[in-house]
Formats: structure tokens, C-alpha cells, sequence
């Protein structure tokens, strides 16, 4: 019998959700461990990096490669072996190390089958319940190279914590603030590969010449500032016949787009930093009113809760005293023992129902038979042989065709007319016991002896007074 569990999380996954039981009370470092990465949001976008078919599944690290991880307390923290929890059966949860003893970080594997070598050597620390075990073994069931890698690795989504055994941790960062603080970085790199996508397309339009650009004024002064290795390729002896304006025109476009990028790019580095701490604070205090407006709604529900279990508490007792006034139609014996019948049967179960008509017919063909039986039987059982041979042997003569007839034997039919009879009061019983038993107690019996003293000594002493009489 396994060891009662006090924690639940959710492991959301591209291949299902997987439902785990924690240990806390035997392996507390461990499930905090892994609730606290979980609160983090550390294990949001970890692939399962290792699967051994028909042993186990593992994941837990960041890197994808199983060399990294790390654990809440900021190093590797000790093993939790306990002597109840072992590796007798598949969908056991436990932390994985690097070979040696007290290495935790947080990397863990889940079982595929029973595993006894691992006893003592890993920490349990939980256990997959219900039919998300199936989605376990499907992980098992994946496709693998030489290396023990999948070819085409499940994701972890995110863990969501259903019970938190531990009230107490502080998460160092909250997986909404980790995910704004990415959505940020992202953000700020999108726009930096813009910028630079920006500046590029400027060099690039610098770099291409159409003979055009020898009649605009800045052009020299850029060329001399950027000269290129093979400068015969910008002077070519004979220009091309392009519109002199079309491409003034769009050079001045491109360096008022450049010269108003340059300058903004400092300052939108700095709008974006502290862009990110005003959301990273905004969000540090909707957490908290989040979790005060929880706490409150909670004490509230708690109250709605209390009052409805009194309010049922006296419409409970008004029933009880109401009750012995009411009158409540009685079933028959038959009735229940039917309606029993039909319940057992699977009548009001889904699915396939059996015909049961053919049984109820031959019931009601007994029943039939037997009344139809009885009456005609009775006087042939209660008749008695008048014959002499008869009476003494237990055959005779019938008196019609002289025949000799045999002693009497059931017939098949015969069953059906027997009747049971019992004496209406219990004389006979109660005669019986008088006769054959006799009750002895000892304390009537010192009475008797008693009562026989106390009247020899009433006829001495009248014996002697008339005595005494005849004397005077």
C-alpha cells in the first residue's frame, strides 16, 4: 500500500497532460525544489532529452544536452531515500543525478516499468496517477537515435501547481514576470535587427551606382569618406540617361530616415529598459492584489460554505421532527426483492441490455402450475389404503379391475401439493420441557429447608404447651 501523498501538479506537455502526486512529507527538499522551478516557470519549453523503452523517460534541463540544470537552493542538494518508497511499479517521479550521491539539481525521470536497481541510489519524490500515465508511455513509445535522444523530442508547455504543500516559498521571479521580461528581450532584439537591417539597406544604396549619383552634391563627400578597393567601378565614362531629380530625391529621403534613426536609437534603449522595469513593477503588484483578492474571495466562499451547511443542518432537523407525522407508502417484499432483481440485471445500465423475458415467463408458468396442481393432488396424498395386504405390506387390490396395485410413489408433480403446517402455540414444546428437564435452584431449595424448620419447631412447641395443659 503506497504511502499517502500531499501535493498535485499538472505537467502540461505536447504529448498530454501528466498528473503528479508529491511526496512532500517524505522527500520536502525535493518537491520544494521542483514546485519552486515550477513557480519560476523553469521547466516552461524543457524537452525530454533521454528516453530508455521499457525504463524510463527524463527531462528537467534547459540546455536539451542532460549536462546542465540547476536546483532552487542554488547548488546540488542531498538525497531523500526512504525505506516505504521504492521502485516497485511504473509512473514513479524521482530526481535525477549525475552518478553520485547528494547531486540533485533539477533534471527527474518518471519510470516506464519496475525498476529495483534504482532503489537507494534516487530520490522519489512522486507518483503519475489516473490515465495521464498513458501519455508517459507514449513518450516512452517515441522514436530514438543511438544516443538515447528522440528524433523529434516532446515539450514540456508549462507545470501548473494544483495543491501547494509549501505556503511559504518566495520565487525568486514569477514565470508571468519571466515570460514579460522575455517578451522584452525579445522585443528589444527585434528592434535592434530592424535598426541594423536599417543601416545596412543605407550601405547598400550607397554601394550601387547608376551613374545618377555623380550629379548629386553629397555624393562626393560620402565617397571620399567610404572609399571602396575598386574605385574605376563608381566612374564610369559614360552616365546613364536617368532623371537627375528622381535620384536627389530619394538620397535625401534615405538620409532623413537615417538621420532621424540615428539619433533615436539611444534613447529608445533607455525607453525600453525602464519600459521594462515599469511592467516588471505593474505586474509584481497585480500579483499582489491578485493573490489578496484570492485570499479574500476564498474567506468569503469559506463563509458562503459554512452558513449553507447550517442552513442544511436545520432543514435536516425540521425533517427529522416532521417526519413520524408523515405517512410513507410501504412497499411490498416483493416489490424490493424485483426491483433489486432488475438494479442487479444492468435494466438501467447503458449499453447492451439482455432479454430477460423468457425468465419471467417460466416464473409465471410455475406459479401457474402450482396452483393449478394443488388442488388435484391433495386428495390423492391424504387418501389411505383401506385394504388389509395394503394396510399392512403397502400394497393391495384394486377393488375395480382386481388388479394388484404397488406402494405409493411420488410423482413427478407431487412437489407442488406439499404444504408445511405448524401448531398455532407451543404447549406441546413447553409440556416436553417440563417432562424432561428439571430446574434445580439451590436457593428455593435452603428456602423449602428452611420453611420445614420454622414449622417443627411451631408443632414442638404445641405439642409441649398441651402438655404443659394437662399438667394443671
Amino acid at each position: 500500500m503506497a504511502l499517502p501523498t500531499h501535493g498535485r501538479v499538472i505537467i502540461d506537455t505536447t504529448a498530454g497532460e501528466i498528473d503528479v502526486e508529491l511526496w512532500s512529507k517524505e522527500a520536502p527538499k525535493a518537491c520544494r525544489n521542483f514546485i519552486a522551478l515550477a513557480m519560476e516557470g523553469y521547466y516552461d519549453g524543457v524537452i525530454f532529452h533521454r528516453i530508455v523503452p521499457g525504463f524510463l523517460v527524463q527531462t528537467g534541463d534547459r540546455t536539451g544536452t542532460g549536462a546542465g540544470g540547476e536546483s532552487f537552493y542554488g547548488e546540488p542538494f542531498e538525497d531523500e531515500i526512504h525505506p516505504r518508497l521504492r521502485f516497485s511499479h511504473r509512473g514513479l517521479v524521482a530526481m535525477a543525478n549525475n552518478g553520485t550521491k547528494d547531486s540533485n539539481d533539477s533534471q527527474f525521470f518518471i519510470t516506464l516499468d519496475r525498476a529495483d536497481e534504482l532503489h537507494g541510489k534516487h530520490t522519489l519524490f512522486g507518483r503519475v496517477v489516473g490515465d495521464t500515465l498513458y501519455n508517459v508511455l507514449k513518450i516512452g513509445e517515441m522514436e530514438i537515435d543511438e544516443n538515447g535522444r528522440p528524433l523529434y523530442p516532446p515539450k514540456i508547455k508549462t507545470v501548473r501547481i494544483v495543491d501547494n504543500p509549501f505556503d511559504d516559498i518566495v520565487p525568486r521571479i514569477t514565470a508571468e514576470e519571466k515570460r514579460t521580461q522575455q517578451r522584452a528581450r525579445e522585443k528589444v532584439q527585434r528592434e535592434r535587427e530592424e535598426e541594423q537591417r536599417r543601416r545596412g539597406a543605407k550601405k547598400n544604396v550607397k554601394l550601387l551606382s547608376f551613374g545618377a549619383d555623380e550629379t548629386a552634391e553629397e555624393e562626393p563627400v560620402i565617397i571620399k569618406k567610404k572609399p571602396i578597393v575598386r574605385p574605376d567601378l563608381l566612374e564610369p565614362e559614360q552616365p546613364i540617361s536617368i532623371p537627375a531629380v528622381i535620384a536627389p530625391a530619394k538620397e535625401k529621403l534615405s538620409k532623413s530616415k537615417a538621420t532621424s534613426s540615428e539619433p533615436s536609437a539611444q534613447p529608445k534603449k533607455l525607453s525600453m529598459k525602464e519600459k521594462e522595469d515599469s511592467e516588471i513593477i505593474k505586474i509584481r503588484e497585480k500579483h499582489a492584489q491578485e493573490q489578496a483578492a484570492q485570499s479574500n474571495a476564498r474567506k468569503t466562499e469559506i463563509e458562503k460554505m459554512e452558513a449553507e451547511i447550517r442552513r442544511l443542518a436545520r432543514r435536516g432537523a425540521e425533517s427529522d421532527e416532521d417526519e413520524p407525522s408523515r405517512k410513507r407508502q410501504k412497499k411490498s417484499y416483493l416489490e424490493e426483492e424485483m426491483g433489486k432483481y432488475t438494479k442487479g440485471r444492468g435494466v438501467h445500465k447503458k449499453g447492451k441490455r439482455r432479454d430477460e423475458g423468457d425468465v419471467l415467463a417460466a416464473l409465471n408458468s410455475f406459479r401457474s402450475k402450482i396452483k393449478s396442481t394443488a388442488p388435484e393432488l391433495k386428495p390423492e396424498v391424504e387418501q389411505i389404503p383401506t385394504d388389509g395386504e395394503g394396510a399392512k405390506g403397502g400394497a393391495g387390490v384394486e377393488p375395480a379391475t382386481g388388479e394388484e396395485v404397488g406402494m405409493e410413489v411420488d410423482a413427478d408433480t407431487d412437489f407442488l401439493a406439499h404444504a408445511l403446517h405448524f401448531p398455532k402455540d407451543n404447549s406441546e414444546e413447553v409440556n416436553k420441557a417440563e417432562r424432561d428437564y428439571e430446574v434445580i435452584d439451590p436457593r428455593q431449595r435452603g428456602a423449602r429447608a428452611r420453611e420445614e424448620e420454622r414449622e417443627r419447631k411451631r408443632a414442638m412447641k404445641a405439642k409441649e404447651g398441651r402438655r404443659g395443659y394437662q399438667r394443671r
